[in-house]
């Protein structure tokens, strides 16, 4: 009888639950709290069961074999995720020969599948922390000592950063900024093993990735000078304070320093209780619990940038580590399942990959962890993360005085209500994921990657343009109580149509900006906090006539169960979930607005970040005239019911 792939790897996964589980089972007291050496001791255990058996599974390398446990290896950066996460596990442990391979050599050969494979920008820096665990000098480093005379030239090419950046150009090809530090961080490694000597090559890739610090930013706009802020501006500011401290930029590092105590700030606002980080942009998923267990590793090595006492971070940490086992099933993350949306360039051909950086990223943030934890004698840590309220705006970018825009979040965590509301721009103009709405609201969520009205209303004109006020804001006015924001536009972004089955992920032109649309409307919208209900109310006004063929606003939802009732002829949509339960009510002056449900099944629009989007409520209306003098106003509030 013949079997499937897809059998043995749901065999695989069941049987590897109960590995799962019997590794997570980590015993806490009665007033919960966790043992810093119990969490090392069981992370360290299934870090090295699992690299076992993935290292078990590979068994030729000369061609890579095409899957591993089932999952395909062709996806970019996975065998140097994988020679990452070996080396990592290996530090970890302490143990150098692991499933009875002698681990310095077997990556060395790995290494060879990226430079042949024409591996850059991580593959690439994997490969330089590699080689860095085994030591800086190269007479002496175990994994360069493996290599023969032609493996090492090819390993030289692997740590070229000019498989990515222009040396003519000072500028990475065609990619955001953010790996800008990526190539610093491979240069400046190149100069402490001796491959590069020449130090101001590495300088003038180290300055040009600190330029945005050395001007004063605070967060770093990803693609310049659009205005894209999201979780890249503090993985950017890391990089480059670890590049520059490999070539004793001290001041380089101090002109990064208020970057990042400022965007470490602003993440210890938002992160949630399950230790999910940024709620909007493009790292989503599993990949965002990862990226809080490496940020947490960073601040472990530098107090200074810590935005809480190190127990409270462990507790967040811990809790990351704890939301990814709960994805983790077969020796797989499950990042593919039912109503799991992930952007277009993280396809399943990299499932693998992004195991390995669970992998990694947990090996090495737990060195830097545990070893700051016994070097400060935090021995224990509450098993459950207490997070201060937030109730804030902060600021990514200011008004230049030269027409610029500006950019921020604000930052609400008040009991049932917490979420992340960004001013930002996204890949496209006005793409779900970085429009002005609630971000990380139990209840709701916005379809990822696509091009939705998600609670910010689409408007097609006469002309058959469609605008939107998003993509930073013309002005951002907080409330000085925390406790609300105004935007305000005048310039619109304008929706670029994408045919069905299109791709949503062709960035905006790199290093040009974006186009808006001034047609003499303005959008002031305010949103605040009443109590339990979170309220937006948007007045649109125009200095001409103006028609709006159509005005299209929804809610997507996470509930399962939804129910509406009409009182007073005003119409309200309870929705009804395991996270929340949410009443949605919307509003108009003068307008009556068209109001129905959508149960989204398996469609593009009912995937979100970390779980389905059952239910959308739809609200539109056509030919609405704004005059000067006669403006369009309306209101939607969302009230949590969850306490009650």
């Amino acid at each position: 009888m013949k079997t499937s792939v897809y059998s043995h790897r749901l065999v695989s996964r069941i049987l590897s639950f109960f590995s799962v589980v019997a590794f997570a089972a980590l015993p806490v007291k009665a007033e919960q709290m966790v043992s810093t050496e119990r969490m090392a001791s069981q992370m360290g255990q299934f870090l090295k069961a699992e690299i076992t058996a993935h290292l078990a599974a590979v068994t030729n390398i000369n061609p890579p074999q095409a899957t591993v446990l089932g999952a395909p290896t062709a996806g970019d950066f996975s065998w140097g995720s994988f020679m990452r996460a070996l080396s990592a596990v290996s530090a970890l442990t302490g143990e150098t020969n692991i499933g009875g391979r002698n681990i310095a050599q077997f990556v060395g050969q790995l290494g060879l599948i990226e430079a042949r494979g024409g591996g850059k920008t991580f593959a690439q820096l994997g490969s330089a922390l590699t080689l860095r665990h085994y030591g800086m000098d190269l007479k002496t480093n175990a994994l360069w000592q493996s290599l023969s005379p032609s493996d090492r030239k090819e390993w030289r090419s692997l740590l070229n950063p000019a498989r990515f950046y222009d040396f003519k150009k000072h500028h990475v090809i065609d990619l955001p900024e953010n790996y800008m530090g990526v190539a610093s961080r491979i240069i400046t490694m190149d100069i402490q093993f001796g491959l590069v000597t020449n130090l101001d090559v590495a300088n003038g890739i180290l300055e040009h990735a600190a330029a945005q610090f050395l001007h004063g930013a605070r967060y770093t706009d990803d693609n310049m000078p659009v205005g894209r802020y999201d979780r890249y501006s503090q993985e950017y500011a890391r990089c480059v304070y670890l590049a520059a401290g490999n070539i004793g930029r001290a001041d380089i590092q101090a002109a990064d320093a208020p970057a990042l105590k400022a965007v470490m700030g602003t993440w210890w606002a938002l992160v949630d209780t399950n230790g999910y980080g940024y709620p909007w942009g493009r790292t989503i998923g599993d990949i965002s619990y990862m990226d809080t267990m490496d940020i947490i590793g960073f601040l472990a090595d530098h107090p200074q940038f810590r935005p809480a006492p190190l127990k409270d971070l462990a507790s967040v940490y811990f809790a990351a580590w704890h939301s990814l086992l709960r994805d983790y099933h077969g020796h797989l993350l499950n990042m593919f399942g039912f109503g799991r949306g992930n952007y277009d360039y993280m396809t399943v051909a990299r499932e693998w990959q992004q195991t390995m950086d669970f992998f990694y990223k947990s090996a090495e943030s737990l060195q830097h962890l545990a070893s700051a934890m016994r070097a400060e004698h935090v021995t224990e840590f509450p098993a459950t993360p207490d997070l201060p309220n937030v109730a804030r705006f902060d600021f990514f970018r200011k008004n230049d005085g030269e027409g610029g825009r500006e950019a921020g979040a604000w930052l609400v965590r008040r009991g049932a209500l917490h979420f992340t509301l960004p001013f930002t721009t996204g890949i496209r103009p006005a793409i779900s994921d970085y429009l002005p709405a609630p971000h990380g609201l139990p209840g709701f969520a916005a379809p990822v990657e696509q091009m939705a009205p998600v609670l910010t209303p689409f408007l097609t004109l006469a002309d058959g343009r469609t605008l939107a006020a998003a993509d930073d804001a013309d002005q951002i006015i907080p409330a000085k109580d925390g406790l609300g924001v105004t935007a305000i536009w005048h310039r619109f972004a304008q929706i670029i149509a994408v045919p069905p089955g299109a791709r949503t992920n062709a960035d905006l032109p790199f290093g040009q900006p974006e186009q808006f649309a001034n047609v003499g409307l303005t959008s002031r919208v305010t949103w605040k906090l009443n109590g339990d209900t979170l309220i937006r109310a948007e007045r649109l006004s125009a200095t001409n006539t103006i028609v709006i063929r159509l005005f299209s606003v929804i809610f997507p939802s996470t509930a399962n169960h939804v129910w509406t009732t009409c009182n007073r002829g005003r119409r309200a949509d309870t929705f009804s979930g395991s996270d929340a339960t949410l009443e949605v009510s919307a509003a108009a002056r003068g307008v009556k607005f068209n109001e129905s449900l959508e149960a989204t099944g398996n469609s593009a629009m009912g995937r979100g970040t970390l779980r389905p989007i059952p239910l959308i409520l739809h609200i539109t209306a056509g030919n609405i005239l704004v005059k000067p003098g006669k403006p369009f106003e309306w209101m939607i509030r969302i009230q949590s019911l969850s306490a009650k």
